[in-house]
């Protein structure tokens, strides 16, 4: 088939692309940035350029549809948080023959935003850390449950979150007029990755790894692949309340007193680890967007390691600032030690010379000047993060 990623830049399309393409499908991907990360790799055929997605999805919109018709795709795959445009305008894909999964608005809306996702959650008796929605300073100062978490209704990749190590952090707080905010009680734990695939409600696939090694922005540069069935009856419930049809994903920490899920993801994140550990993420996905029954996927195995080398080297730049952190992450992962040691490389694996100069010219300009992490990492968020503005447009329409 040909298929078309929505997203070039972020590392589970990249992840998605090198999977599709495996399998034999041709594979393009969406970006405003001709030089993202699906352009490094022989995997990816064309990046396709769209405008930014953030504050203007719907004119991302109409430039994706033309790209569609004009490449004659089969399927039209949301990777990031384009989504939610797809599912807001899913009857006049439709009517357009575009194949795509996607959730219904209103369930989506549910999660989307991380004031509404605590509502969700609690809903469906999912457990979460201490938490409370404010409005203001006032609100806001009988809080006394430090650290904690300030989160702002819509951020991808940690922004739009502030930590707040006590009250006088809280005091510094400049409040957006009129908007309300989650307030949440600091976790403390191991990260678990959570994936799941849904068919109007029925969960048809399930995955879940812990973050091993921390990379760029809080990212997983290390997983460990893990059986969590309390999470999944968690996510069924959720999933089927909801009438969730597509991709579903969440972050939870692994409390000594049990799970607490702190965020939900309307969206698909970071595939290989659950393929690699005998969970196919990607193939449900693409038989419910050609309206197919996906057969349910079977539960992975636990103990498998994955890695990601280009986010490990920035994240060695970005908590060190260090030459010295990067040439060591880069030995290791040269010599398969520590972390390396039995673990296989998810985001680029080889051969393919295109990813290997992306990760050699990186790791290049990090020896250089390690504060040129930002120009990766930043970067690849901008380009398809929604921003406020633009999830407000959504719901106006």
């Amino acid at each position: 088939m040909r298929i078309l990623l929505s997203d070039g830049s972020g590392l589970t399309s990249r992840q998605c692309a090198t999977v599709l393409s495996r399998a034999g499908h041709q594979v393009e991907a969406l970006s405003p940035d001709p030089w993202c990360l699906c352009a490094f790799t022989r995997h990816v055929r064309r990046v396709r350029r769209v405008p930014a997605f953030g504050a203007g999805p719907f004119a991302w919109l109409e430039a994706a549809l033309d790209a569609y018709d004009e490449g004659g795709f089969d399927v039209l795959l949301p990777t990031q948080e384009q989504v939610s445009v797809l599912s807001a305008a899913a009857a006049r894909l439709g009517d357009r023959g575009v194949a795509t999964v996607v959730p219904p608005f209103a369930a989506l809306a549910a999660v989307q935003d991380k004031v509404s996702a605590y509502a969700a959650l609690r809903a469906a008796e999912v457990p979460q850390p201490p938490s409370r929605v404010v409005a203001g300073a006032r609100e806001a100062a009988g809080w006394t449950a430090f650290p904690a978490y300030l989160k702002r209704p819509i951020g991808t990749a940690s922004s739009g979150v502030t930590r707040l190590a006590g009250p006088g952090d809280l005091a510094g707080v400049t409040w957006p007029p009129g908007e309300r905010l989650l307030i949440q009680q600091e976790a403390r734990g191991p990260l678990a990755m959570v994936q799941t695939v849904f068919a109007d409600g029925e969960l048809v696939a399930f995955h879940a790894c812990r973050r091993t090694g921390e990379g760029a922005r809080g990212g997983a540069s290390h997983k460990l692949g893990l059986r969590l069935p309390e999470v999944a009856a968690h996510l069924r419930r959720l999933g089927g309340g909801l009438g969730w049809h597509g991709a579903l994903s969440a972050d939870v920490i692994l409390t000594p007193g049990g799970p607490v899920f702190i965020d939900v993801n309307p969206r698909l994140v970071e595939p290989v680890n659950a393929l690699l550990s005998g969970v196919d993420l990607l193939s449900p996905l693409l038989e419910l967007a050609r309206g197919l029954a996906p057969s349910p996927q079977p539960a992975g195995r636990a103990g498998v390691a994955t890695h990601q080398l280009l986010l490990a080297v920035l994240g060695a730049a970005e908590h060190t600032g260090s030459r010295r952190a990067v040439l060591r992450e880069l030995a290791a992962a040269l010599l398969r030690r520590g972390a390396y040691a039995g673990s296989a490389e998810e985001l680029t694996p080889g051969p393919d010379p295109r990813a290997a100069l992306l990760v050699a010219g990186a790791s290049g300009l990090v020896l250089a000047r390690p504060a040129a992490w930002r120009r990766f990492a930043t970067g690849s968020v901008a380009a398809y993060a929604l921003s406020p503005d633009g999830w407000d447009s959504l719901l106006r329409l």
